[in-house]
């Protein structure tokens, strides 16, 4: 499942992931599960015809990551592997940052980061022009919806209707999910 929300140049994406690390490193060893959700730039294509075309949409480079995760072994809820990227490297996150508030309250957490989009975008050196000062006043006002959202997407995992393992027990690599 993923959900999207666009603003002028920039998105919310949130999604359901499972991933298996065939080569984890140091404390990542095991499946995870979860809701992974980035601040990603967007562009806007010209429509490709008359003016009922559909327009192109771009969901491009991600900015900032918050990893929503658990070992698929533990307790729905545990949120024991929640972390965040403050900034990533083209399409690569540099390494995990952990924070308790994400782990004790995972939604409440992504929806204070979500509202304070000038910080994100400046721990990930990127520079706030007019347009994502725009953004993120918008953002501001758009957080509780994002965040609801994202909060039905934990309690589908939890309840096991999403991010569930794609094989059996001789499992050594996977990813599923849209992010």
């Amino acid at each position: 499942m993923l959900q999207v929300f666009g603003f002028s140049r920039i998105g919310i994406v949130a999604g359901d992931i499972f991933h298996l690390d065939p080569e984890p490193g140091p404390g990542q060893e095991g499946a995870e599960r979860g809701v992974r959700l980035e601040v990603r730039l967007l562009e806007r294509g010209e429509a490709p015809g008359s003016i009922y075309a559909s327009t192109l949409i771009e969901v491009g480079r991600p900015i900032w990551r918050a990893d929503l995760l658990e070992t698929v072994d533990s307790a729905p809820g545990s949120m024991n592997r929640a972390h965040h990227h403050p900034s990533m490297t083209g399409w690569e996150p540099h390494s995990r940052a952990f924070d308790p508030g994400l782990s004790a309250a995972p939604v409440e957490w992504v929806g204070e980061q979500l509202r304070d989009l000038e910080g994100l975008l400046a721990g990930a050196g990127v520079e706030l022009d007019e347009e994502l000062a725009a953004d993120a006043r918008e953002l501001r006002d758009w957080a509780p919806e994002i965040t609801r959202a994202v909060g039905g997407l934990l309690d589908r995992v939890w309840a096991g209707e999403l991010a569930r393992s794609p094989g059996g027990p001789e499992l050594v690599s996977a990813r599923t999910g849209w992010l």
